[in-house]
């Protein structure tokens, strides 16, 4: 536990465009990891980035502290392409990652990813598609080769506990922040059924898709990749065509939903002043039923330039406006997602002693062996000496009397100190060892491993 951390920003304390510009473009995530936990010095390290957060989840080497990344994870995820520069006069830049970046280490790490798989860090609290894209930013680090048995156990039991919440939710559906672009575009469309542009294939565009054709709107998919969007089509009854196409060839859809990776914008200025003449010119019963397209933009950094789409005639809603929208709203539904946020802290406790008591595992082997060479040396010197006359039935059984007597001894100290490694400090989990003298002649003694203190579950670095 003690090993594993996360930096990150989020909605809650940054601005979308800080989120923005902090952001791994989809297609460079897979070679960035490597090159970034080398960067980092670490052993396991996942990127999530969403349409309001960028996090970085990790695991130190065996024996190392997880510490405070936040000043090297923004310079490396500010200068992608070239080594940071030494700090500036002052510590400025230590400055900047600690207002900028949250992190957490231990305890509160493992409760933040457990909130943020259930969706309770989301700005929509309780929204789904969260756990959708924890879930490939998964499979991205393992296809990165960075992600290893500790984030493999974390994420598992993330994704785990997210599953069971919707079990216990069910019937009780949460809105989301595609359900809340969704009804925009149903209220752009008036009710008329006109045919709206999914751009990019991701869990915010199937969400919304999906509430789009339950309500009958006709929907065209746009990806870069062709087979994608047609399986998404085939799902919703809708067309697909590549992304290139309709650049060039802007089909008169009424309102485009865009959540596409990529760090450029992916319809320029030009398409989307075609797509708008495409829509003047499209035959309507009434000039007042062919009002200019209405974009909402998942896309962080934004999948339409905010100027470009303003010059074009087109009403753009990014996701600023929707994080502001639901944000009175957040308060309720925590409250109202009291219930997962127990079975979050239950799991949360089993976890943490779980994880405590693995970390402690080779010291407490390695006690038990030390308790039983002590006891096999202390046998055989009282058999060398005072014992000498025994025969060879009773030496035998001396032996087996001092080893039960070691072991039941053992499990003593072995027990308390699975239960002190959840709760003591390091200190005096230390002194213990230290202080045990269990490094007798004969007895190797067990290899230190330091303990960091603990931190305080749910609150970050300050």
């Amino acid at each position: 536990m003690h090993r594993i951390g996360v930096v990150g920003l989020s909605y809650r304390h940054a601005g979308i465009d800080d989120v923005a510009r902090l952001s791994i473009p989809k297609a460079d995530v897979e070679a960035r990891l490597p090159r970034l936990r080398e960067a980092l010095g670490v052993s396991e390290l996942l990127y999530l980035g969403t349409c309001n957060r960028v996090e970085l989840l990790f695991a130190t080497r065996d024996g190392e502290p997880a510490g405070d990344l936040r000043e090297a994870v923004l310079a490396h995820l500010s200068t992608p392409q070239a080594p940071p520069a030494p700090p500036p006069a002052g510590d400025v830049r230590h400055g900047q990652a600690a207002r900028l970046l949250r992190a957490w280490i231990g305890e509160s790490a493992l409760e933040h990813v457990l909130l943020l798989a259930c969706g309770l860090d989301s700005a929509q609290a309780g929204e789904r598609e969260i756990a959708a894209q924890l879930r490939g930013a998964w499979e991205a680090a393992r296809a990165a080769g960075t992600c290893g048995p500790l984030l493999d156990r974390l994420l598992g039991e993330a994704l785990g506990m997210a599953n069971r919440v919707q079990r216990l939710r069910s019937g009780k559906g949460t809105s989301s922040l595609a359900d809340l672009a969704a009804a925009r575009v149903l209220d752009h469309l008036a009710g008329l059924p006109k045919t709206v542009a999914l751009i990019g294939v991701s869990p915010m565009t199937r969400r919304c898709g999906l509430a789009l054709h339950r309500a009958g709107v006709p929907l065209l998919i746009v990806n870069r990749s062709l087979a994608p969007a047609a399986d998404l089509a085939a799902s919703l009854a809708g067309r697909a065509v590549p992304l290139e196409q309709f650049r060039e060839q802007p089909e008169p859809v009424a309102a485009l939903i865009l959540a596409a990776g990529g760090g450029e914008p992916v319809l320029d200025g030009r398409s989307l002043r075609l797509l708008v003449e495409r829509v003047r010119g499209a035959p309507s019963a009434a000039p007042g039923q062919r009002p200019p397209p209405l974009a909402v933009d998942f896309g962080v950094p934004p999948n339409l330039d905010p100027q470009e789409a303003l010059r074009a005639g087109i009403a753009r809603v990014g996701m600023s406006d929707l994080v502001q929208e639901v944000q009175g709203r957040r308060v309720t539904e925590l409250l109202r997602l009291a219930p997962v946020r127990a079975a979050i802290d239950d799991r949360l406790a089993r976890l943490s002693d779980e994880m405590a008591a693995r970390a402690i595992g080779p010291r407490l082997a390695q006690l038990r062996q030390a308790c039983d060479r002590i006891s096999a040396e202390e046998v055989e010197r009282a058999l060398a000496h005072e014992l000498r006359g025994l025969t060879a039935g009773q030496r035998e059984a001396v032996r087996q009397l001092s080893a039960r007597l070691a072991g039941r001894l053992a499990h003593l100290p072995i027990s308390g100190m699975r239960a002190a490694a959840v709760h003591a400090s390091p200190e005096a989990i230390e002194a213990f060892f230290r202080e045990a003298r269990l490094h007798r002649a004969g007895c190797a003694a067990p290899t230190e491993t330091r303990f960091p203190a603990p931190s305080a579950p749910g609150n970050p670095l300050p």
